[in-house]
């Protein structure tokens, strides 16, 4: 049984999208679905969109063997609701696996499940997180992460990506596919892949140091070193280094690593250029340093994205 822990103001698709992933990997499977929504009060669920989702009370049940648990703009009251932290709790103590997406790793957090662990939740939500949460091994790069029988996920759709890996785990790798394909998933990804959305931020970047990526941005094809940013920022290397990670939750290498990743995407996928001559324009000189970010950020190399391309 797979348990759905929503609140008021969850975000509807991190409850929905896991719930469509068990749903298909179920008839797959030739297994009755066996998903239900809780919340620690029983009864209609307001989401933040203004659409309802019924769910049952927080009464302890041995059928549930997965616990997910929603984030959303409300995730606050669960997060500090001791009645649902001690559910939380007592389900994990059972080794029940369970799950977080997006912010819903708040209310791991506060349940003190992530003390020690690896963790990740949304890219925005990392610079308070990570300040609220010392004791936690946040990697916020990361789609998803399993840490024991204690899952976590990135934002929104990466719900679905942590339901997939759990559905291999259940069903196999081919049950696992099929149901890909059906919910129209152009590739599973996995659990290492960086963040997609955070190279959206990049691309028009807010805050103080907004200027100078967009700077950075329009000169790839430089070392941009961490040295060099500092420099452009009129500040020492060490003091912009703590203040970027502060500012963006990434470090300064990570962020032009990003950009040159877009960028080269973008190329790659418009253009007919060489692959070799995408990587030195956009700073990575060696193709085989490019493919290996592209593995890490994409789940495929250039070439793939490429011929995706031209087929779509």
């Amino acid at each position: 049984m797979i348990g759905i822990l929503i609140f008021p103001d969850f975000q509807l698709l991190d409850a929905a999208g896991p719930i469509a992933a068990f749903e298909i990997a179920a008839r797959f499977a030739n297994n009755p679905p066996g998903i239900k929504t809780i919340a620690v009060k029983a009864g209609p669920v307001r989401s933040s969109s203004g659409v309802e989702m019924l769910a049952r009370g927080l009464k302890p049940s041995a059928a549930i063997t997965t616990l997910i648990i929603a984030g959303g703009n409300g995730v606050r009251t669960p997060a500090s609701c001791p009645t649902t932290l001690s559910f939380v709790r007592r389900m994990a103590g059972r080794g029940v696996r369970v799950a977080s997406v997006c912010s819903g790793a708040y209310v791991l957090a506060e349940a003190g499940l992530l003390d020690g662990r690896r963790a990740t939740t949304h890219w925005q939500r990392t610079p308070h997180f990570v300040k609220s949460y010392p004791k936690i091994k946040l990697e916020p790069d990361q789609i998803f992460v399993r840490d024991g029988n204690i899952w976590s996920s990135a934002g929104i759709t990466a719900g679905i990506d942590l339901a997939l890996a759990m559905i291999t785990e259940d069903y196999g790798d081919e049950v696992a596919q099929n149901t890909a394909r059906q919910l129209v998933l152009y590739h599973r990804r996995s659990g290492g892949q960086s963040q997609f959305s955070s190279l959206l931020e990049l691309k028009t970047p807010n805050g103080r140091f907004g200027p100078l990526l967009a700077w950075a941005r329009e000169n790839l094809d430089a070392p941009l070193t961490v040295e060099d940013l500092a420099d452009k920022a009129g500040m020492s290397s060490r003091h912009f280094t703590r203040a970027f990670i502060a500012e963006t939750g990434t470090t300064p290498s990570k962020a032009v690593e990003r950009l040159r990743i877009e960028v080269a995407r973008q190329r790659v996928q418009s253009s007919g250029e060489a692959i070799e001559r995408v990587a030195e324009i956009t700073g990575f000189r060696d193709p085989e340093r490019m493919r290996r970010a592209f593995i890490r950020a994409f789940g495929q190399p250039p070439q793939s994205l490429r011929r995706a391309a031209r087929v779509g």
